[in-house]
């Protein structure tokens, strides 16, 4: 596929969006501009460490809303056009953030509080649930869950981004997982 251009893979992959070569296609095409689309990233955020997350969300974007591409520009132009505006949302989200912050740690915050101690309930806290997922959640529960409230992506997406053929997609994961993780929680608060 070293020969096939990008927007001949699409073409393609607008074929049969749904068969198992078009999810090889979309694999080509991650495989071909995952390191520049994580170098776009950190080069509009400077944060090293979240733009392999942001490029992510960029190829979610992109593969969600592939029959948009038109052909009379680059795929590779399309696809920065994308990574500028999540970086974009990402450093509006921030700033958003960083303003609302300090007013709400004042009000919410008592001062006597030791904030290592709160950082280590709080990763207590992440350590008990992934272990739990990790027991009672399969691997396409588990990434969506991941997706949908650690990353805030829209169910729809997870469908396209995860090739779900499900009647439900991703919703029915999430119901799945949210029935067992209960089922869990209740055990574990019944421990002695």
């Amino acid at each position: 596929m070293d020969g096939v251009s990008d927007e001949e893979l699409i073409a393609r992959y607008r074929l049969a969006p749904a068969s198992e070569g078009s999810r090889q296609l979309l694999e080509e095409l991650f495989r071909r501009h995952r390191a520049q689309v994580v170098a776009w990233c950190y080069r509009l955020t400077g944060d090293r460490t979240l733009a392999p997350d942001l490029a992510q969300d960029v190829f979610v974007k992109a593969y969600s809303s592939l029959d948009t591409f038109r052909s009379d520009s680059k795929f590779t132009t399309w696809l920065y056009v994308i990574a500028r505006n999540r970086c974009r949302d990402e450093h509006r989200a921030r700033t958003t953030r960083s303003r609302e912050a300090p007013e709400a740690a004042m009000v919410e915050t008592p001062t006597d509080r030791n904030e290592a101690l709160g950082a280590l309930e709080a990763s207590d806290a992440r350590t008990v649930v992934r272990a739990m997922m990790d027991e009672v959640l399969d691997e396409t529960e588990k990434q969506v869950m991941t997706l949908h409230y650690g990353h805030d992506m829209m169910l729809d997406a997870i469908t396209t981004a995860l090739g779900l053929t499900n009647a439900s997609g991703a919703k029915a994961y999430i119901v799945s997982a949210k029935r067992k993780l209960n089922a869990a929680m209740k055990r574990w608060n019944a421990k002695p």
